[in-house]
């Protein structure tokens, strides 16, 4: 299996089914997949419109793998880094993702992923690199939790951040720090300029 066959099944759990939750700032989503998304990638093929409900796994794996793993530049890190970076450029948006990982590996944070990143990148211990952008996620959701209508979600926030970390390795599994199967999606917060945002 892949690294990004592994990433997208690790998304797809945390992604969840149909959703349309008013405090859910994506909107209409379904397996992670927003109605505006699905509609441009339609658009892009010059298909018909269709509702984000009868999305296709191959629709899905496509829209993943060209939206985010590629866009992310996943594909120029290692292993685990790509892993631990999809998942957070899926649930926190690509730019957002790119800081982080930047934050975690001492570069400047200007959310453009190019040689100097990934040289930093290549250069650092990987679950060094891993752990550190995990805190920083885990620091970010908790700034999230302080919006109107999101505190809800922290809980899941966590359980999917956790459940990460322990897939990486870099937390073992137990009763606290696992994460249980999410019953719902959680959802992801909209792409943004700054990390605060």
């Amino acid at each position: 299996m892949t690294t990004y066959a592994q990433a997208l099944k690790f998304v797809l759990l945390w992604e969840g089914g149909f959703v349309d939750d008013p405090d859910d700032r994506g909107g209409r989503t379904n397996k992670g997949i927003t109605q505006k998304v699905y509609n441009a990638y339609l658009v892009k093929l010059g298909r018909a419109g269709n509702d984000v409900k009868n999305i296709s796994d191959a629709e899905v794996a496509d829209i993943y793998r060209n939206n985010y793993w590629l866009v992310a530049k996943c594909d120029k890190l290692t292993s685990e880094l790509a892993f631990c970076h999809f998942d957070c450029a899926v649930n926190m948006g690509t730019n957002r993702a790119a800081k982080l990982l930047q934050r975690a590996t001492g570069c400047a944070e200007d959310g453009a992923i190019g040689s100097t990143t990934l040289a930093a990148c290549a250069a650092m211990d990987e679950k060094k690199a891993v752990t550190a952008y995990c805190n920083a996620r885990d620091a970010l959701y908790h700034v999230f939790a302080t919006r109107p209508g999101q505190k809800k979600f922290l809980k899941g926030w966590m359980n999917r951040l956790n459940s990460l970390r322990v897939a990486l390795g870099i937390m073992n599994k137990s009763r606290d720090s696992s994460a249980p199967e999410p019953t719902h999606r959680i959802p992801d917060m909209p792409d943004g300029t700054d990390l605060e945002a």
